[in-house]
């Protein structure tokens, strides 16, 4: 964690990936990120992966470092709760409040213009599915967006999703982002507002950024899927003598001469760019047209040597490559798990100790503070309503035996 957004408060209502994952960003750069969740657990609370003693491992890794507090949602007591946490007044030497991240609907008890009574300057970051309001989530809005038609062997026509859900992850970079700049408008002497971020809109947002929307409008048509191949360019997995596979990737002339070099290819390229009357190294474009003629080139020239001669070698070459490898082996990858100061073992709620990531910016000039595992579900509930929200013993006793709220222990 590092101390950039010390001294905000957020406060989130939130459940899956996009809005959880929101906070979570905002508590690794040193926000105090209060998250409520109906008394038990939310609809996210016990998604899979899930440990050998049933905790959630998925709700586990997108709350961490937040405090939590349990709420009885479909009560009354329950929700105004809710709604003054969201609205809680700063407090002077206290923390800068009023910031809402949720993907609540837009309508109903924390709609925008009801909170905005409470707390006027509120800033609200709302994710949503469709920006007309209907329900949406990664896998169906990627559907919409053609992706599983282009994902996948290019002989095998049925449509093919992608593991990560990268609208969710996506979105909730770009609410942390968003609210961020409505703060700082704030405090510039803006106005509180709303923020809605559909994930149909990113999706369709990003595919524009991308080229894909363009490249569809003018041709009249969808990209065809090419399996493993790096489209506009030159890349693709190749099986070692030994029977490795290997990514191998040459998108600028750089990487494709020392490609070359180090497979003993440049002769045979050059009788191909001859046969053909194109120059390979000056257009990737070029190669990817021709990849048919080049693959079998290649294929022969990894097929030859084993994946011990050829990695150092690449190493060696400057050239860019990479192995594929199970999640297994990469648990052991120095660059990515092992030795990476980004993670830190900690114990975690379920009570197990496994590696977990900090933030994933690296700042030379600050110190990286400690991870911080997620809280037990309502861990946080009576230390939340006595300094937020200022309620003594009594009241907070009172709203334990109405069932409004509830602590680690569920009541």
């Amino acid at each position: 964690m590092y101390d950039l957004l010390k001294g905000l408060r957020v406060v989130e209502g939130s459940a899956f990936v996009a809005a959880p994952t929101c906070g979570l960003y905002l508590a690794q750069m040193g926000a105090e990120v209060i998250r409520f969740d109906a008394i038990g657990g939310g609809p996210d609370f016990r998604r899979w992966p899930l440990a050998e003693n049933g905790a959630s491992l998925y709700w586990e890794g997108l709350n961490k470092g937040k405090k939590s507090i349990a709420l009885n949602l479909s009560s009354p007591a329950g929700r105004e709760i809710a709604q003054r946490l969201a609205t809680a007044p700063n407090v002077v030497g206290g923390p800068d409040a009023g910031l809402f991240v949720t993907n609540f609907p837009a309508e109903g008890f924390l709609a925008y213009e009801t909170l905005r009574k409470l707390r006027e300057d509120l800033i609200c970051v709302r994710v949503m599915g469709w920006a007309d309001g209907s329900q949406g989530m990664d896998y169906t809005i990627n559907a919409a967006l053609g992706l599983p038609q282009m994902t996948g062997p290019a002989d095998d026509p049925r449509p093919v999703n992608h593991v990560l859900a990268a609208w969710d992850l996506l979105t909730g970079a770009y609410c942390a982002f968003t609210l961020v700049s409505a703060l700082l408008a704030r405090l510039r002497g803006g106005e509180g507002r709303e923020l809605r971020v559909p994930l149909s809109d990113v999706g369709a947002a990003t595919m524009a950024n991308l080229g894909f929307t363009a490249e569809t409008a003018l041709s009249g048509r969808q990209r065809a899927r090419i399996g493993n191949d790096i489209f506009g360019a030159f890349g693709r997995d190749f099986v070692t003598k030994d029977g490795q596979t290997l990514m191998l990737l040459a998108i600028t002339p750089r990487q494709w001469s020392k490609a070359l070099d180090v497979l003993d290819l440049t002769g045979a390229v050059a009788a191909l760019e001859g046969e053909l009357g194109v120059s390979f190294a000056a257009d990737e474009g070029v190669r990817f047209t021709h990849r048919a003629r080049l693959y079998p080139l290649f294929e022969r020239a990894f097929a030859g040597r084993t994946a011990a001669e050829l990695a150092p070698a690449f190493e060696a070459g400057g050239v860019t490559w990479g192995a594929y490898q199970a999640l297994e082996a990469a648990l052991e990858d120095p660059r990515l798990y092992k030795d990476n100061p980004v993670f830190e073992t900690v114990r975690h709620p379920s009570g197990l100790a496994y590696p977990a990531p900090g933030a994933m910016a690296t700042i030379p000039q600050d110190a990286r503070g400690p991870v911080q595992p997620a809280p037990k579900l309502g861990q946080h509930t009576d230390e939340v309503l006595a300094q937020v929200l200022g309620l003594g013993a009594h009241e907070i006793g009172r709203l334990h035996d109405l069932g409004a709220v509830a602590g680690a222990d569920g009541r």
